[in-house]
């Protein structure tokens, strides 16, 4: 077992903390994370910091200004993690992100 919680505001997701309690059980969740908010219309992921792993599904840096703007324009976008259109098979998910990995 393994998840990812944070929270959601309008089109930002502010990530908090991963757990699991099997290896890689936390990485399969946040790869299924990265889908749902990219499907649901989310703008911004804010993961507090870069991990090597973060960096390997896109994770990116960026300066404070340009922070500051999309987390504007994000906060003013109105997206639902909960959409209830959303449908996406978690092992597939899992199963992408490890042939790109």
């Amino acid at each position: 077992m393994g998840g990812v919680y944070g929270i959601a505001m309008g089109g930002a997701f502010f990530g908090e903390s991963m757990f699991s309690t099997r290896t890689d059980a936390s990485k399969i969740a946040l790869a299924y994370l990265i889908h749902r908010l990219k499907s649901t219309g989310f703008q911004l992921f804010d993961t507090q910091f870069i991990t090597p792993h973060l960096a390997s599904l896109g994770a990116i840096e960026i300066p404070k200004g340009k922070y500051k703007m999309l987390l504007s324009a994000a906060l003013k976008h109105n997206a639902r993690i909960d959409d209830p259109a959303y449908c996406e098979d978690v092992a597939l998910i899992a199963q992408r992100n490890t042939q790109t990995s």
